[in-house]
């Protein structure tokens, strides 16, 4: 918006949006009105930093999940019902599986980012996030409490990298020049080693 010398405002008119006018003691103002649908689609910007934070907490988790599941988890396992104990041999595998298919989505996003794979070859269905079951509340609920704090933490994660992959859809950000040069520079110097 712009106040000009004589104390009306003009604005850049968004797409869709309506001007309202009103006067109110000699001053006359435009009003710029937009609904929900008016409101452009929000972009998301994969970078480089966000995918290493991702990756970070997703090998984290990883660790812990593999270390409670393998150990811990097996002694508190012996003590459960038997159907609660199929179950939690499900939900500890659902949970290695949202993991990978988060640390397979990330190296992907990795590769787009270092220019070694295009960004539109990067959104085709096979590089897409991987499906992964949703838990059983009712069974999660009867599981020990590190079990249910783990399977909470990678549906968390997992809903995350969900909600950045779907938003990236429509995204057609072009990669940046020095992030692309980096990464045909690394690759160049792999293969010389």
């Amino acid at each position: 918006m712009d106040l000009s010398r004589r104390g009306t405002i003009s604005a850049a008119r968004a797409p869709g949006a309506r001007l309202g006018r009103f006067q109110r003691q000699g001053t006359v103002a435009l009003l710029m009105v937009m609904d929900e649908s008016d409101a452009p689609d929000p972009q998301v910007r994969i970078t480089s930093r966000l995918i290493d934070s991702l990756y970070t907490e997703a090998m984290l988790l990883a660790d812990e999940a593999r270390s409670y599941f393998d150990d811990v988890g097996r002694d508190e396992r012996v003590g459960l019902e038997p159907f609660a104990r199929v179950g939690f041999a499900c939900e500890s595998l659902k949970v290695t599986t949202r993991i990978m298919h988060i640390v397979a989505w990330l190296l992907t996003q990795r590769a787009i980012e270092s220019g070694e794979i295009p960004a539109v070859a990067g959104r085709r269905p096979q590089r897409r996030l991987g499906h992964a079951q949703d838990s059983d509340e009712a069974l999660v609920a009867q599981l020990p409490d590190a079990a249910r704090r783990l399977i909470g933490a990678s549906a968390d994660l997992y809903a995350r990298v969900k909600r950045i992959d779907e938003g990236s859809l429509d995204e057609d950000v072009p990669q940046s020049p020095a992030r692309a040069l980096m990464g045909r520079l690394e690759r160049g110097l792999a293969q010389g080693e």
